[in-house]
């Protein structure tokens, strides 16, 4: 009895046991920026939510929201600025969690170099990799000084934004993380210097949002999705350095000075509550650039962004 019993057991369990799967892009190549992912992964968080979860590095970093769109991966790492964006254009988005919740977006120039001040930039190149987030940041900190984007020359750098401002391809490039291409000039032995959009006329924002598409997603698999990384988040901040040696564990690529220092540089910045939603900081950016012209209609922050928790 005792032994059917345990075969009626383990059958029942079986479909309980049954993983659902779930595709994420990256916004980039996997770095500390999606520490809370990796580490959810390798502590196995997602598992005990019922998930699969498969993350993928895009081939451009302009690809993730599209694809998420379009249908091709349940979420997408993207950006604030480039949500409102957009939506404005029509691409079905939706904001539902918040991976590092400060800006880390910044205008990098090098410090003993021809460019002390915004102004400076006048009739000069700055490189980019994502169009349309990136201009709309420089177009706000370059009107402080009183200059637009026809007064400087941009250049699609893609994936190289310190390499090329550091081999004077270009003057200064937007784009450029403080927790990261910072640290990487430094090491190399080369100094460089940030303008902070937050400090130059631009609204604090998110700088790394999970989004997705509102008509087809499934708000179960992402407040689990959510509830792991939440977890992880908790686990990098009482245990930095266990968590570092996860996260740099799963590639010998990541066990270098500059993963370590952006490591050490982006745990305070993570969204400790990744589902919670600041419904004024959307508002505000929505403003702020219909202001600025970069968008002609303004909407509600339920078109941009969602507390999946509350739905």
């Amino acid at each position: 009895m005792k032994a059917r019993l345990f075969a009626l057991a383990l059958i029942a369990a079986g479909p309980a046991a049954a993983q659902d799967r779930m595709t994420v892009m990256l916004d980039w190549f996997v770095n500390p920026d999606h520490g809370p992912i990796i580490v959810a992964q390798e502590q196995g968080y997602f598992a005990e939510t019922g998930l699969e979860v498969e993350m993928i590095a895009p081939a451009d970093p302009s690809d993730p929201p599209k694809m998420a769109a379009a249908g091709r991966a349940d979420l997408a790492i993207s950006y604030q600025p480039q949500l409102h964006l957009q939506v404005a254009e029509g691409m079905p988005l939706i904001r539902v969690g918040t991976l590092v919740a400060t800006p880390l977006n910044c205008l990098l120039v090098l410090e003993d170099g021809p460019v002390q001040e915004i102004a400076d930039l006048k009739a000069r190149k700055i490189g980019f990799s994502v169009a349309g987030v990136e201009e709309a940041l420089l177009s706000a900190m370059l009107g402080q000084a009183g200059l637009g984007i026809d007064d400087v020359e941009l250049v699609n750098v893609n994936w190289s934004l310190s390499p090329a401002l550091m081999s004077g391809q270009v003057d200064a490039v937007i784009g450029a993380f403080r927790n990261f291409e910072l640290n990487q000039m430094d090491i190399e032995g080369v100094a460089g210097r940030c303008f902070y959009p937050e400090a130059e006329g631009v609204p604090t924002y998110d700088e790394l949002i999970y989004v997705a598409n509102p008509d087809t997603m499934d708000v179960d698999k992402i407040r689990r999705f959510l509830a792991a990384t939440e977890k992880a988040t908790q686990f990098i901040v009482n245990h930095p350095q266990q968590s570092w040696e996860i996260f740099s564990g799963t590639s010998a690529e990541l066990r270098d000075e500059l993963n370590e220092r952006a490591w050490a540089d982006t745990i305070p910045r993570f969204a400790l509550r990744p589902e919670a939603l600041d419904a004024g900081r959307y508002a505000r950016f929505e403003s702020f650039l219909h202001e600025a012209g970069l968008i002609q209609d303004m909407r509600p922050v339920s078109k941009l962004a969602i507390d999946p928790g509350a739905q």
